[in-house]
Formats: structure tokens, sequence, C-alpha cells
């Protein structure tokens, strides 16, 4: 039985991913804000005969409190992880900076993510295949700010959104770099646009905007089939890209040893690492 960590496994493709191994008699634990969808997350591994396999841990992802304790959680439930699916996003029209003086969706988008992958790396190194799917964006054309990366100057929720899938495409040339002999598989991997309930606070005018969008996105059924492809047979690098199932080099433009040198630093000092 292989172990599987969901971040934002109550809805959307983390949801979709989640049942799907739950259903092929894995053990899978979500992590998830919401501690009603995380009741119902376990209600659907009950009606599946699965509750003995199935967890849920309630934590807000853009608190690093919260991010922590859940690592600490997981670390003292398990020995091993197969596999770190990460999925949790959370869109912001208005910036918000969070109890604790962070900008929302870098803390949740990036931060919770820089965490997970680094603190969780010995548990996933301890099982034979392990991997971590980091669903972000690479092959996005996304600005880093690198003298305002909490946007604090000129906040845009599509624009901090677009910076967060930058910045998890270096936390993945970061990973690499680390551990250049690690067993673990680092993932980047963009969906494209998918039919999901596009978690988030939303003006009026990109409230319309993601109604139009919903038209023509592919289901999450549809979005998962690639993505399922790279969990059951993660690639042999140590780091790759994909967009819609399709490789995307993860060398050159975009992703520079260099600059994600440089964030790791600049995030290491920030969370006190």
């Amino acid at each position: 039985m292989k172990t599987y960590v969901v971040t934002g496994g109550t809805d959307g493709i983390g949801k979709a991913l989640a049942l799907e191994y739950l259903e092929r008699g894995q053990e899978v634990l979500v992590v998830g804000r919401s501690a009603e969808k995380g009741e119902a997350w376990l209600d659907a591994a009950r009606e599946r005969d699965a509750a003995g396999r199935a967890h849920f841990v309630h934590a807000d992802l853009s608190l690093m409190a919260e991010t922590r304790a859940a690592i600490d959680g997981i670390r003292s439930s398990f020995a091993r992880i197969d596999a770190l699916v990460l999925c949790a996003r959370h869109f912001r029209t208005t910036r918000l900076v969070t109890a604790e003086g962070l900008e929302n969706t870098f803390a949740h988008f990036y931060l919770s993510r820089f965490l997970f992958s680094h603190h969780l790396a010995d548990l996933l190194e301890a099982a034979d295949t392990p991997v971590i799917l980091n669903v972000a964006g690479p092959g996005g054309g996304g600005e880093i700010h690198w003298e305002d990366l909490e946007l604090a100057l000129e906040y845009d929720g599509q624009r901090a959104l677009a910076q967060g899938g930058r910045l998890n495409d270096l936390l993945g040339v970061g990973f690499a770099a680390e551990r250049p002999g690690t067993n673990v598989r680092y993932v980047l991997l963009n969906p494209g646009v998918v039919s999901t309930s596009f978690s988030g606070q939303y003006s009026p005018n990109v409230a319309a905007q993601i109604d139009a969008m919903r038209q023509s996105a592919q289901s999450v059924e549809e979005a998962i089939v690639p993505i399922l492809k790279v969990l059951d047979a993660p690639p042999a690098a140590l780091l790759s890209a994909f967009v819609r199932g399709e490789p995307l080099s993860p060398h050159g433009p975009g992703f520079e040893v260099e600059e994600a040198r440089r964030l790791h630093e600049h995030t290491a000092r920030l969370l006190g690492q």
C-alpha cells in the first residue's frame, strides 16, 4: 500500500486524485481549510469502506504556523510518503495580509508549498519511487517582482497568481539543486483551465471572467488523466515539467538555477530557517 498526501484535497483536482487513489486501495491524507469539506471527504471514504485509509488535516495554508502543524501531524503519522501532491490555491482580487504579516497569495500558493516540499523530503526519500507533484503553472509568463515579492506596492490578483506560478517553478529547480542525489522526482504541472470551484474572493468583473472561462474549461475528470500518468510512473529526470500532459523543458528561461538559489535563500531567511 502506498501513501499519498494531497494539499487542497477536498475540492477540484486534488479531491479527484485523492478519491482515485483511495478507490485503488491506497492510504490518502488530504489537507484543507474547510472542516465541513474535510468531513465530507471522510464520509466519502466511509461509503467506500475505506475509512481506515482516509485521513484529513484541517489547516489554513496561508498561515505558516498551521502549515508547520500540518506537516508535524503528517510526520507523526507516517514513516514514508510515496507521493506529495500540491494543489491548494486560493485567488484574491484584493490584497490581504495574514495575521503573520505575510501577503495571503504569496504565503498560501508559494510558501506553504516550499515548507511541504522540503520538510517532508526525508519521508519521501524513504519510498521506492517517490514523487512531488506541484500543480502550479509551468510555462506561464508571470513576472517575479524581486524587490516586492508580496506585491505591497501594486497588488493585482492575476499578477499574484502568475508570479506564484513562477515561484513554484523555481521551487522545483531549487529542490533538485539542493538534493542532487535524491530519489525524489519533482514534477511541475500546468493542467490548463479546469472547471473547478475556483476557490477565492472575486470582484464582480473577475467573477464574470471566471464564469466565461468555465464554459470552455476541461472537466476535472479530463484534467486528471495526464496527472495520473505522471503519478503512476514518475519521470526518470530529477525535475520535469508538463503542460496539459505535454512535456516542457525545465531548463533555460524561467528555470534558472541562480534565480532558484536566490529565491531559496530569501525564503529560508523569511521563514527563519
